[in-house]
């Protein structure tokens, strides 16, 4: 009995034991199936979600994209617009509605703005740059009575050190009205787009608020008008050779402008105190606030206002306001009496008859006798008496009252030229060595 009740319980005991390691089995069996079930599920709703956020994000970069594309597209448009009405204004030489800035022009949206600069014009010029007025403040240590170079009636002029190592000239303009800022924008527009060896350099510009400075490039040995009439102990008498150098300098300058501009440019101002000179004395032009625009046609007058400085007017521009470019002829003689006499145009301190410089030359420039006497007494004899002659020649011609009886200013340059090739070798040594003896004026 016990036998078998052991064998019984054992029997019994046994298939429970069986199925429940089996249930455990088949449970697990069915959880890994039920895992393996969803697995896929899960990686796809992660992947169309990954894929639908890119792609969002793409099209929001295609949108900002092209909407970035098409504010672009508007400011070329802009700048071109700006550009072509600049451009034709500018030609106009500005008519009558002055430009108003209300801080310093600067490139915005690609589009330089405050006027119609070109700064690509050859290797040599570097372009027009714009200066805030504190950079121009830094540059002359505040504007200091130290740095000032001339007092005119534009303003001051200064010397500056800008921010790149360049020393320059910086004309601080006074505020005048519309004609002053007419005259800033004439002499950044011009000189922008005309560039010659015989014109001054123009490096930059500011016009931020009410402040209007122009920034040119340096020339050490100041103006013509200081070497002829304010010399000093300091300061040596300019010789021959230098005289017809400046003298053919100025004429080919109002030869570019007259005839190799685009249009016809009359500089209306040109005197001795506009020719500045180089560390060579060369000279170039200067000043341009009162240019205009020639005719297009040969001797073709144009109306305006008379403006200018008495003793270097035409006298059929003084009378009826009526300017061509032979106007400007004639302020060239004037210019050239100035260099044979070294006497100024007009001065009240001469005797009865000499005060007009023109008036009491005029007659005297054919006489050969009367020349030799006219000569500036600061060359001491220094001088070739058969130029001189010729030099005379030219003077008489470019004076005359009536404009057409004045040459053209490439007929000028073209009289010069063999006189200063005559002299080059004869003079370049004594020149020289005049350079290194003469010290820089402050001008």
């Amino acid at each position: 009995m016990e036998v078998n009740s052991t064998t019984t319980n054992t029997v019994s005991a046994g298939p429970p034991t069986m199925n429940h390691s089996y249930t455990q089995h088949h449970l697990h069996s069915e959880n890994d199936n039920h895992g393996h079930a969803h697995f896929p599920t899960k990686t796809i709703l992660t992947t169309i979600t990954v894929v639908t956020l890119v792609t969002v994000l793409f099209i929001i970069f295609l949108v900002l994209f092209f909407i970035r594309r098409q504010k672009s597209s508007n400011k070329n448009e802009t700048c071109k617009e700006e550009t072509r009405v600049l451009h034709d204004t500018s030609n106009r030489l500005i008519g009558s509605t002055p430009l108003t800035f209300n801080s310093s022009p600067d490139v915005k949206g690609g589009c330089l703005h405050g006027g119609n600069l070109s700064r690509t014009s050859g290797p040599k010029f570097r372009g027009v740059q714009v200066f805030t007025y504190r950079e121009l403040e830094v540059a002359t240590d505040g504007f200091s009575e130290a740095n000032v170079i001339e007092n005119g009636g534009y303003g001051f002029m200064y010397r500056g050190l800008l921010s790149d190592g360049t020393l320059a000239e910086i004309k601080l303009l006074r505020n005048e009205g519309k004609q002053g800022e007419r005259a800033f924008r004439i002499e950044v527009d011009l000189l922008s787009r005309l560039h010659s060896p015989y014109l001054v350099e123009l490096l930059g510009y500011c016009a931020d608020q009410h402040h209007r400075l122009l920034i040119f490039e340096h020339m050490p040995n100041g103006t013509l008008q200081h070497h002829l009439h304010s010399r000093n102990d300091q300061t040596q008498p300019l010789d021959w050779w230098a005289r017809m150098r400046i003298a053919l300098d100025c004429a080919r300058a109002l030869e570019f402008l007259h005839e190799h501009a685009v249009s016809p440019v009359i500089h209306r101002d040109f005197k001795s105190n506009n020719v500045l000179l180089d560390q060579n004395f060369r000279a170039k032009v200067s000043d341009f606030g009162l240019a205009k625009m020639g005719s297009e046609k040969r001797n073709g007058q144009v109306s305006t206002r008379v403006l200018g400085t008495t003793g270097y007017l035409a006298p059929e521009y003084a009378s009826t306001g009526k300017l061509t470019t032979k106007s400007d002829v004639y302020s060239y003689g004037v210019v050239l009496l100035e260099l044979l006499t070294g006497r100024v145009p007009v001065d009240i301190k001469r005797p009865p008859g000499e005060h007009v410089l023109v008036s009491w030359a005029l007659p005297r420039l054919t006489n050969r006798e009367k020349v030799l006497e006219m000569v500036d007494p600061a060359l001491r004899g220094q001088y070739s008496k058969k130029d001189l002659v010729q030099i005379a020649a030219i003077a008489a011609m470019c004076v005359q009252p009536e404009a057409d009886y004045r040459p053209l200013m490439t007929d000028v340059v073209q009289s010069l030229i063999p006189l200063i090739r005559n002299q080059s070798s004869l003079s370049s040594s004594s020149s020289l060595r005049f350079q290194k003896q003469t010290p820089s004026p402050s001008h």
